[in-house]
């Protein structure tokens, strides 16, 4: 099932009209704090925010007239659902898809909404396979794999392609490994139009399936990971084959790493990324020695993360940053105490975001309280420079870092 340069060519002159060319841009604010020279592929403004779109509209046209009419299914959860519902309402071809009981109502209704009929069955990945590729058996239909799959993968290796046709200069490109499609097609594309140009595989470290099987790297498969859309416990064979012959290396981030690296593209490119962009980025920030003096290509592979969960993450992000602390103070129980703390605050120039007064569930005596104060400021120094006020004018106050 070995996708050639040619495959992926004749790829794109099949689902070009169809796609989104999408923009490979300089991240100047990035490139300025790293101190390299970096790039994004922005595949989050694919259709369905998401490369997926690609390699699941090559298949559906490699498709028959019969087997368009008999229908398609497919299992996921996320991107791979979203990109071949959205591709099949189009040309109208009927799909299911096959996701697990526990997935979020979000994205059993993104799903819906662009045609698919949506089964939920089984309580993880594994058993929702096994069900669908059943069912496409006892219904006729033909089964969609996200990644395993030779016209996937070309697609997917499309973007490729489009990455040195943009920014023919690029030395070095960093693409997520789950199942191993994206890279596969990609390193095929990179590799067939320049030969020296280097290509980085970047994994969760809770799903460090390649890293392991291509240098024995050591740990535990499995897990709840921000980067569900490279949680593959089991890459394609003939993915892994083309890794081995034309990715340069695999790297690892871990959990922390990851929700870092989203909130550095928000804050920094003001570009949402789901978990296995930010893998990308991690592994970037891990190696930054090595891509100096290289210009480098992230491939930002989806844009796909829950809204709650993003929400979260903002807010650990400003805390991380010192833009918003909490101050903790032991206070006399008497009027006015708060009033001055607002004040000096306010004169310090930070703004006040939520007051926590307790006077009964607290280890303080009778006449005293404790006051939490939640602020918003510049950064750290601005927080340190606030403390030190607040204690000048007598206040027994700590910041969060050191309750």
């Amino acid at each position: 099932m070995t996708v050639t340069f040619e495959d992926i060519q004749n790829a794109n002159a099949l689902i070009k009209d169809s796609i989104i060319r999408t923009p490979t841009v300089r991240a100047a604010r990035l490139s300025v704090h790293l101190g390299i020279d970096l790039y994004l592929k922005l595949e989050n403004l694919q259709h369905t925010n998401a490369f997926k779109a690609r390699g699941a509209l090559n298949k559906l046209l490699s498709l028959s007239e019969e087997q368009r009419k008999n229908g398609v299914i497919a299992c996921s959860a996320g991107n791979h659902a979203q990109g071949v519902a959205y591709h099949a309402q189009h040309l109208g071809i009927p799909a299911i898809i096959v996701m697990p009981k526990g997935t979020p109502f979000n994205k059993i209704q993104k799903t819906e909404d662009f045609g698919a009929l949506v089964d939920l069955y089984g309580d993880d990945f594994d058993e929702s396979v096994a069900y669908t590729m059943a069912r496409a058996q006892k219904e006729n239909l033909t089964f969609i794999h996200p990644f395993d799959d030779k016209a996937v993968v070309a697609g997917q290796g499309t973007l490729g392609l489009e990455i040195l046709e943009q920014k023919p200069e690029i030395d070095s490109v960093v693409v997520p490994i789950g199942g191993g499609g994206l890279i596969a097609g990609t390193a095929t594309a990179l590799k067939g139009m320049k030969p020296e140009i280097e290509v980085i595989g970047a994994q969760a470290e809770m799903y460090a399936a390649v890293k392991a099987q291509l240098e024995g790297f050591k740990g535990e498969i499995g897990g709840s990971s921000l980067a569900e859309g490279i949680s593959v416990k089991e890459p394609g064979a003939a993915n892994l084959e083309v890794i081995k012959k034309l990715v340069d290396r695999v790297e690892v981030a871990n959990e922390n790493e990851i929700e870092n690296a989203i909130f550095d593209l928000l804050r920094d490119e003001k570009l949402v990324a789901e978990g296995a962009a930010g893998a990308g980025l991690a592994v970037i920030k891990n190696n930054l020695e090595h891509f100096k003096g290289k210009k480098t290509c992230l491939v930002l592979c989806g844009g796909n993360i829950d809204s709650r969960l993003l929400s979260t993450l903002i807010l650990r992000g400003l805390v991380r940053e010192g833009r918003i602390t909490r101050l903790r103070f032991e206070i006399d129980d008497t009027p006015g105490q708060l009033s001055d703390i607002s004040r000096i605050i306010g004169e310090s120039g930070a703004n006040v975001v939520e007051v926590i007064h307790q006077r009964m569930m607290q280890t303080v005596s009778l006449k005293r309280a404790e006051l939490d104060v939640v602020i918003e400021a510049r950064d750290k120094a601005h927080v340190a420079e606030i403390v030190q006020t607040l204690r000048d004018a007598g206040f027994a106050v700590q910041a969060q870092a050191e309750v």
